[in-house]
């Protein structure tokens, strides 16, 4: 069974960098883009950016030049590194294999990132 297991969140100040990982299981990484969205209060959910096998990647305009995604694919795991963070980027953040589409694909469970003062 696929499974997705986010790590990395946490409070942080503005302009501080954040790494958050997406454990894997199951046959779906090898074969499928992957991808993170995020979803703050009061707000729907957003894709953020997303990565193919091959290592191509697109990024949102509101995160280009400061996030950074990234996967190994020989340990199953999906990156963030999210850099020069701002209290906007507060949300909750999901790995996917369809970043775009809540009611499609796989999801993890989410993991929190705050930034604040």
């Amino acid at each position: 069974q696929e499974q997705l297991v986010e790590s990395g969140g946490g409070l942080v100040q503005p302009g501080g960098s954040l790494l958050l990982s997406c454990a894997a299981s199951g046959s779906i990484f090898s074969t499928a883009t992957m991808g993170w969205s995020r979803q703050a209060p009061g707000k729907q959910r957003e894709w953020v950016a997303h990565i193919t096998i091959g290592g191509n990647t697109n990024y949102a305009a509101s995160v280009k030049g400061r996030f950074t995604i990234s996967r190994d694919n020989a340990k199953n795991t999906l990156y963030l590194q999210m850099n020069s963070l701002k209290p906007e980027d507060t949300a909750v953040y999901y790995c996917s294999t369809n970043p775009w589409d809540r009611r499609f694909g796989y999801w993890g469970q989410g993991t929190q990132v705050t930034v604040s003062p």
